[in-house]
């Protein structure tokens, strides 16, 4: 196909299977021809990028780990659901579900959709451990090392060897250590694992033109999470525009059936499946100052549309929030369309009332990554082909890396983060002294040590009843009000049939010797309503507060 001459038509045979190779204009160079096909140099390039994502992205998590900021909410849950899955049994987590008063046998399929967490179910297999999520999300990861080296070779297909080999090893880098990358391995472990990845193989293989496997991947990515329908929704509306320019009725097809599938998808969830495996409707609404639910909303949007703006930008920490996210790359993803993919996730976060989605320290950035490097990388290839790109690549390497400096890689050369702080520390001592197979409320903190060997809730502000508690005192922990509150807690308990096993620096194992009735006590039953989590004021106050 490179040395086609130029009267060829840009339709090869074949072109309907979408098993071709990508249409060239009059003019246009091969792309292995342009770039050159991957050598050994290359290869063992990819292959140090790849291994530095996994080796940056596992040392943040088992850091967290170590440090005991890996907590039950949410590393905990997704422990409890995967070694469910490995069991063969529905996605069940005593964690989230005594805290949010859902039924026992509540499925968190009914939270989230989230189906694409069964293809871990083997690995506790060989090692049922919660650091296997660790180490698994690192590795989904550190899959798109790969990838984005060949997307940006797509991208760069019209430039020279050295060009497109500096463009494949810079956008390898600034993904591998990018920040959202980083915050995410630091937070223990989310369904964005399986997200991070799909989306790439989704946009990979649409620049490839092999439609057919760009959609098998939307499809996939669509079992990530529920809104990532939106998201192949609006790819699909990219790819259905390029397909068409180019001449390709199967990716122009492709397209169109993606750009309504995947939106139909998210509802089709959103209103039937999650309701149908028990999901409370409108249980995580965001969005009160738009309407009370979904048709409210709209039909306020469409009487007073500046409702959006209004939501959008306040409070302000919002808008510093998405200046963030666009800025670390230099705003070069605006130059794609490609970005598009990005504004329902950004619109998400943007008009949302939970202040959780506000700072740019959790998970959430990672689902944005993918999109933003990928239009990003487009961007810079269509400067390079008219003005040079050196300022805007060195900007916004520069302005990431500081960004990976400040929200990851700085930590791991931190001593006093690779060691629980003394408040902490007594609690992975008391935690070992809890006997297998026992019903536990445990910290927070601490709670991803049980998962693996005990019945274990986290602490609240309820009395569950367990034979096992343990709690902080001086210290406070989610989701208690104060540290007052859970000295009651102990008092209370001291008072009601349990006794102190050990102590030990505002630590409190206590054990329950008599049945005596505590007050308050409440374990959900198959009618319990679920209660939404009440957000400390604290939250969403600054983007970089952890």
């Amino acid at each position: 196909m490179g040395n086609a001459p130029a009267h060829i038509s840009t339709r090869p045979p074949g072109e309907e299977t979408g098993r071709v190779p990508r249409p060239r204009p009059s003019g246009e160079r091969d792309t292995a021809a342009v770039s050159g096909a991957p050598g050994a140099r290359d290869r063992h390039r990819g292959i140090a990028l790849t291994a530095l994502c996994f080796l940056v992205c596992a040392a943040l998590g088992l850091q967290s780990w170590t440090a005991l900021r890996a907590t039950g909410f949410d590393l905990g849950i997704f422990d409890q659901a995967v070694r469910a899955y490995a069991h063969f049994e529905l996605p069940r987590s005593p964690i989230k579900n005594v805290h949010h008063e859902f039924p026992p046998g509540f499925s968190l399929l009914g939270d989230h959709f989230t189906p694409a967490l069964a293809l871990l179910a083997p690995l506790y297999w060989l090692w049922d451990d919660p650091r296997t999520l660790i180490l698994a999300q690192a590795a989904l990861f550190a899959a798109g090392v790969p990838v984005v080296r060949r997307i940006a070779r797509h991208a760069f297909a019209d430039a020279a060897p050295l060009v497109a080999r500096r463009a494949a090893d810079l956008g390898g880098l600034v993904y591998a250590l990018g920040w959202p990358l980083l915050n995410s391995a630091y937070n223990g472990f989310h369904e964005v694992a399986f997200a991070v990845p799909f989306t790439l193989l989704m946009l990979e293989r649409g620049l490839a033109h092999r439609y057919g496997a760009s959609a098998f991947w939307a499809a996939l990515l669509c079992t990530a999470k529920e809104d990532m329908g939106l998201v192949v929704g609006a790819y699909g509306l990219v790819l259905a525009v390029r397909a068409h320019r180019a001449g390709h009725r199967t990716g122009r097809a492709t397209g169109a059936v993606l750009a309504l599938a995947g939106p139909l998808l998210s509802v089709l969830v959103n209103t039937w499946f999650l309701p149908a495996m028990g999901g409370p409707e409108g249980y995580y609404w965001s969005y009160g100052s738009l309407g009370a639910d979904p048709g409210d909303a709209l039909a306020h949007v469409l009487t007073a549309p500046w409702v959006l703006l209004q939501a959008a930008v306040t409070p302000f920490v919002k808008v510093a929030m998405v200046a963030w996210i666009l800025g670390t790359l230099a705003l070069l993803p605006l130059g794609s369309p490609t970005f598009l993919l990005a504004v329902p996730l950004l619109a998400e976060r943007a008009l949302s009332d939970n202040p959780n989605h506000w700072p740019v320290i959790n998970h959430y950035d990672a689902f944005l990554w993918p999109i933003l490097l990928t239009a990003a990388l487009e961007t810079l290839a269509r400067l390079h082909a008219r003005r040079g790109i050196r300022s805007w690549a060195v900007t916004a390497t520069a302005l990431s890396s500081a960004a990976a400096v400040v929200l990851g890689l700085g930590l791991l050369v931190r001593p006093d983060f690779w060691r629980p702080s003394p408040d902490k520390r007594p609690l992975a001592t008391a935690a070992a002294l809890i006997p297998d197979g026992a019903t536990v409320e445990a910290d927070n903190t601490v709670a991803p040590r049980l998962t693996a060997r005990t019945d274990v809730v986290i602490a609240d502000r309820t009395p569950r009843g367990a034979d096992w508690v343990l709690l902080r005192v001086n210290d406070r922990t989610f989701p208690f009000a104060s540290t007052e509150e859970q000295r009651q807690r102990v008092a209370l308990l001291l008072a009601h049939g349990y006794t102190k096993a050990w102590h030990r620096d505002g630590t409190v194992l206590l054990h329950r010797t008599t049945p005596t009735p505590v007050p308050g006590a409440h374990r959900p039953g198959p009618d319990s309503t679920p209660v939404r989590e009440a957000v400390p004021d604290d939250v969403g106050a600054n983007l970089l507060l952890r």
